[in-house]
């Protein structure tokens, strides 16, 4: 077993709390997807009941909860799981890249608040950074068995 290496345990804890935070947005419906910056059309789709805002946030849950598990195994705090270094390069990577391509990505999704971008934009620069540090200060100790 790795020793635990703090900031892939802190990127796993920020992608538990997101999961959560979109748990929320499926169990309470409408206000919590306007609260969160989801978009109006988010939210009254989620009022009518219709099922896309709860598939998209459930597919949302899951990814990151897969990642916790990632950072949790490339920090040692789990066993090991396969192709664990490419993974945490990726999860890296493209927590890296929403934090840093809002602006290109912000048109795609307009019904999406500014405040939504900001926010969490910075959240995902944070957690992509903690994913890169603790990627690269265990990288000897993560390669292939």
């Amino acid at each position: 077993m790795l020793p635990t290496n703090r900031y892939l345990v802190a990127a796993a804890l920020c992608c538990i709390i997101a999961a959560l935070a979109h748990l929320g947005c499926i169990v309470f419906g409408g206000d919590w997807y306007r609260f969160f910056g989801a978009g109006e059309q988010m939210a009254l789709l989620a009022e009518q009941g219709n099922p896309h805002p709860t598939i998209v946030t459930s597919v949302m849950v899951t990814v990151l909860l897969i990642w916790a598990l990632f950072a949790l195994s490339g920090a040692g705090v789990i066993r090991r799981l396969p192709l664990l270094r490419t993974v945490l390069c990726v999860i890296s990577a493209i927590f890296l890249l929403r934090g840093l391509a809002f602006i290109a990505i912000m048109p795609l999704f307009p019904d999406n608040s500014l405040s939504f971008w900001l926010v969490s934009s910075a959240i995902c620069l944070v957690i992509g950074l903690l994913y890169a540090t603790g990627t690269v200060q265990t990288w000897r100790q993560l390669r292939p068995a």
